[in-house]
């Protein structure tokens, strides 16, 4: 692991904003690094309000996609919801059709098949409109380089509306509408908007237009903050205000379908990596296993009886997906070791027998294992189909672009992107892609790193501090949990391995002149000797809390630890 201690703040501005907020210069430091460095700023980072929210008519396009959709409804025309079958994808269509079923009947939805159509605006999903006589589809979470399945549609008479963010091609498709803050014309506030972010925007247009207030938007944002989670986006600006209140109604009180889904969690209060680890994973499984409109009914469904009995449904699928997850990681292991490449600056694997719907899991967990990007592939139908996964700082869609000769079509962001090749195109393809790769990455990439927010010694953690921390939640991408480095440590002499494979790290560790604390590091139990021979080490912890038997105390989350330099 590389650690690396991010650039410290100008001094004189971390004392004017500790000395503003009455903190100490920890805690204000880490709110410089986060942009915070006024009392106003400070004030809408720790109380975020949904009046922080911007206009949504100040999105390129919107105006005319509520006229589009106010005019179907006056014509009483059918309306469809296409969104794509992740996470992201279903909970937009379970937004955006719910909110318009509230005051309007003839809305239906749609969610393509993985397996036989693949991600984004299909064809088949186009002939389901007309075959239903719908004249208006808005499209969610997809549609942003549908140029020839647009074209298709207006042909046959009906028009799209595309609430997207990704990342645009070079043409737009010629819709009525097209929402997204990537467009280099749109000069929206806020462009990290996920697709249920943007299908939320769309909601608050059209509820201002019918003189709803904000407020009467609260509901929905149970849905909106699963999305931010699962889709990795910055929790920063609109989506930390989002993903807050969107908190507060998972926990204080969810639609059926997701109380359903977090029933069985004995957990006083859910964070953000509860929505990612618990119920992320529950939705995707709907998509990756069956069909993503079992996810769409559990979203939408009003009755807490049959939520449940389809959150039961969508556990066995995902007891499926982990079953799949777990062998084809296996064999994807051992199809790397076998060839022996890894040495490679890429990590690319294919099997014709895999399961589509994991594809992206296992990528996830050749990245942690090897620390490259990362290609897992499969057959489907005449042609092979992957996900791609990346690490911190490289952009592989970028790389992706790079190969686009070989490619019949990609997507996606930075970190995460899907693809289709023929099959004769493969080999070529993964030449390409390595030495697109190799030449311009930065082998220091190639190496994990902790990002390290500051220095302190262990005098600095009271419980005044880990509140205080406490309120820079929601965490995630350009938000993270502080991380902490401090020297000269040493365990008290208790250190063990524990869990049912003995592959954690329990210690106990004081600083000189400090009372200590205990610690726990997941998947650290191969640093027992270096932690437990009595000698000083260094640690990379966060600061979280432990609660037992209704009592409350501070731990360390190790990250990392090594031996004092």
């Amino acid at each position: 692991m590389r650690w690396t201690l991010k650039p410290q703040p100008a001094h004189n501005k971390v004392k004017q904003l500790a000395e503003a907020l009455s903190i100490n210069e920890v805690i204000a430091s880490l709110l410089v690094q986060r942009g915070v460095e006024s009392f106003e700023q400070a004030k809408q980072f720790f109380r975020p309000s949904l009046s922080d929210l911007h206009d949504p008519f100040l999105m390129k396009d919107m105006d005319r996609a509520v006229r589009r959709i106010e005019q179907a409804i006056a014509n009483n025309e059918n309306i469809l919801v296409f969104g794509d079958y992740d996470v992201d994808g279903t909970a937009s269509v379970a937004l955006v059709s719910s909110y318009l079923r509230s005051y309007y009947e003839n809305v239906d939805t749609y969610i393509p098949d993985r397996y036989t159509e693949g991600y984004g605006v299909s064809f088949a999903g186009i002939d389901y409109a007309y075959d239903n006589g719908c004249s208006l589809i808005i499209a969610l979470d997809c549609g942003i380089k549908s140029i020839d399945k647009v074209e298709y549609a207006t042909a046959k008479g009906i028009d799209f509306i595309i609430c997207d963010h990704h990342r645009p091609g070079d043409t737009l498709p010629l819709a009525v509408a097209v929402l997204d803050p990537k467009r280099e014309d749109c000069t929206y506030p806020y462009d990290e908007l996920c697709g249920c972010g943007i299908g939320f925007k769309l909601v608050q247009a059209l509820a201002g237009r019918r003189g709803l207030a904000i407020n009467d938007l609260i509901p929905y944002l149970d849905l909106v903050a699963t999305a931010i989670a699962a889709d990795i986006v910055p929790i920063t600006g609109e989506n930390r205000v989002l993903a807050k209140f969107g908190l507060e109604v998972i926990n204080a009180n969810p639609r059926p379908g997701i109380r359903a889904l977090i029933r069985n969690i004995k957990k006083q209060e859910l964070c953000i990596n509860d929505v990612v680890f618990i119920i992320a994973p529950r939705i995707n499984a709907a998509g990756r296993i069956r069909h993503g409109k079992y996810a769409v009914e559990l979203l939408t469904e009003f009755n807490l009886e049959q939520a449940e009995e389809c959150a039961s449904q969508i556990e066995l699928l995902n007891a499926d997906r982990k079953g799949l997850d777990k062998q084809m990681t296996i064999e994807a292991l051992r199809q790397i070791e076998e060839r022996a490449e890894t040495n490679c600056f890429t990590t690319v694997v294919y099997n014709e027998n895999w399961h589509k719907g994991v594809l992206g899991i296992v990528a996830s967990r050749l990245t942690e294992t090897y620390y490259r990007p990362t290609l897992v592939f499969t057959k489907s139908g005449d042609r092979l189909a992957a996900s791609a996964r990346s690490v911190k700082d490289f952009d592989i869609y970028n790389a992706l672009e790079a190969c686009a000769e070989h490619l019949e079509q990609f997507g996606g962001h930075m970190y995460a992107a899907g693809l289709t090749l023929k099959e004769e195109q493969f080999p070529d393809f993964k030449a390409r892609f390595e030495a697109v790769v190799a030449e311009t990455i930065d082998p220091a990439l190639l190496t994990p790193e902790i990002s390290i927010d500051a220095e302190i010694t262990f005098s600095q953690i009271t419980p005044r501090f880990y509140r205080i921390l406490k309120q820079f939640e929601p965490f995630g991408p350009g938000n993270m949990t502080p991380v902490f480095l401090s020297r000269n440590l040493k365990d008290t002499g208790f250190g063990k391995p524990i869990g049912a494979d003995e592959s954690h790290l329990r210690l106990f560790i004081k600083q000189q002149g400090t009372e200590g604390f205990p610690a726990i590091g997941f998947g650290l139990a191969a640093k027992k000797e270096l932690a437990c021979n009595g000698n000083a080490f260094d640690a990379v912890y966060s600061v979280d809390e432990n609660v037992w038997n209704g009592q409350a105390s501070l731990q360390l989350r190790l990250r990392d630890i090594r031996c004092e330099d």
